[in-house]
């Protein structure tokens, strides 16, 4: 009799198991027409909920939100924008990532950058 609520208890703890995943949102708006003014930095903001990543990209001058993609790859998120045209504009963009397990490298394009959380 008390080897049920034990089993139940343990059943109930491997359904809790979270799978890995990487989800993405994307705000973005276009700045210019051309891409002479782009900085190349980005910001990082992390809550809750994922980190949020601000920069800017030259993209496509019809720029779509589904042109973009996230993959996982080892501990490494790859942000890949999809590009079809040669007429390209100037974006800002607002990327929120949430992802699961905790990744410590981000590659935008072909450039990767080491996340390093606050107090480690």
């Amino acid at each position: 009799m008390k080897t049920i609520p034990i089993a139940l208890l343990l059943v109930l703890m491997t359904a809790c198991k979270t799978r890995p995943f990487v989800k993405h949102g994307l705000e973005f708006e276009k700045v210019a027409d051309n891409c002479k003014a782009m900085n190349t930095g980005f910001k990082m903001n992390s809550n809750l909920n994922g980190e949020r990543y601000e920069f800017q990209r030259c993209l496509d001058a019809d720029f779509k939100k589904e042109q973009l993609t996230s993959i996982r790859q080892g501990d490494t998120i790859v942000l890949k924008f999809e590009r079809k045209n040669t007429q390209q504009a100037l974006y800002n963009l607002i990327v929120d990532l949430d992802a699961y397990p905790r990744y410590n490298f981000l590659t935008i394009d072909d450039n990767t950058f080491p996340i390093i959380p606050v107090g480690n």
